[in-house]
């Protein structure tokens, strides 16, 4: 054990030493992660050793590790071919909507009942908006079919009524992205929504007293005190949306599909679920999901490493 000139143990050494007793003190933290820990190395990190398929002819008889490498064919083979540009635009047309669509409405959701004075309203709209959030997502798309069908749907009742021909919504190729994005939109926001209230918490209530001494309106608060409070947690669930770009959700996708509104709802996901599970081209459908995969990271590191530069708020 080494000393300074005075008899204290140096620093590093007293650091390593708190640490180990931090590390003895918290091992029943520990243990109750390890279930969680456990689970996510089986379940999601065990399973990226099939990844390699992606750069193998796989074959289920031979097994992955007896398949012959084939290198970047896969990759070269979804690069050239006719559906790529179309998937790669369909996917980001309908990401990017969604992203300008949808981030917007929690924040202004949450800044509404940060000012509402009557509890019970507040409480009343809380739960009208985080309800829909708890709707099985094959429920809400079976949902939407009957509202919009063409023939007996409640929306398509009151434009006849209107004196108007009914509108096939779900099989017309520019009504898809409307309802895909803010049938996302009623479904999400609410509970999309607490994570801003949380931060909206932290805001100091002296503030508001002060902005109202001075006479500040409703929407003045809003400017001055509640968007620079919860500015680093919009700026993060910015940067995580962002990062999902390529990730739109298949299985909506997949649900409010039709054989007629192919041409804008055929995404990357949709194409790989029914490349690889579909047609059991296995190796084919892993290498654009990888593609996919490294796309994402490419995104989320530029957005991040541009957000730090001009703004000093970065996810890491």
């Amino acid at each position: 054990m080494k000393y300074t000139l005075d008899g204290n143990i140096r620093p590093s050494l007293a650091r390593r030493l708190r640490t180990r007793l931090i590390d003895k003190q918290e091992w029943q933290l520990w243990l109750f992660a390890l279930p969680a820990i456990v689970f996510f190395l089986i379940f999601h990190y065990g399973p990226m050793y099939g990844v390699i398929i992606a750069f193998k002819n796989y074959s289920p008889s031979r097994g992955i590790s007896a398949s012959k490498w084939v290198g970047f064919t896969y990759f070269a083979r979804f690069l050239k071919s006719p559906m790529c540009w179309t998937l790669i635009r369909n996917t980001l047309v309908l990401s990017f909507y969604q992203l300008i669509v949808t981030f917007p409405f929690p924040v202004a959701l949450a800044l509404l009942l940060n000012h509402m004075r009557n509890k019970r309203g507040v409480k009343l709209v809380q739960t009208i908006t985080y309800a829909p959030h708890f709707i099985s997502l094959v429920v809400m798309s079976g949902m939407l079919f009957l509202f919009f069908s063409p023939s007996s749907g409640v929306i398509n009742a009151i434009i006849t009524k209107l004196g108007r021909e009914s509108i096939y919504f779900m099989g017309e190729e520019r009504w898809y992205r409307h309802l895909f994005v803010f049938s996302h939109v009623w479904q999400h926001t609410g509970y999309n929504a607490i994570i801003f209230l949380a931060a909206l918490t932290a805001v100091d209530p002296a503030q508001y007293e002060a902005a109202t001494i001075d006479g500040a309106s409703i929407w003045q608060k809003i400017i001055s005190i509640d968007l620079p409070a919860i500015s680093p947690t919009l700026v993060t669930m910015l940067l995580l949306q962002v990062g999902k770009m390529f990730n739109v959700d298949t299985q909506k996708a997949l649900l409010l599909q039709t054989p007629t509104n192919l041409g804008v709802s055929e995404i990357i996901g949709t194409y790989v679920y029914k490349i690889g599970l579909v047609n059991s081209q296995f190796s084919y459908s892993t290498a654009i999901n990888l593609f996919q995969t490294v796309v994402n990271l490419v995104i989320l590191l530029s957005v991040n490493y541009i957000s730090k530069r001009l703004t000093e708020e970065s996810l890491w």
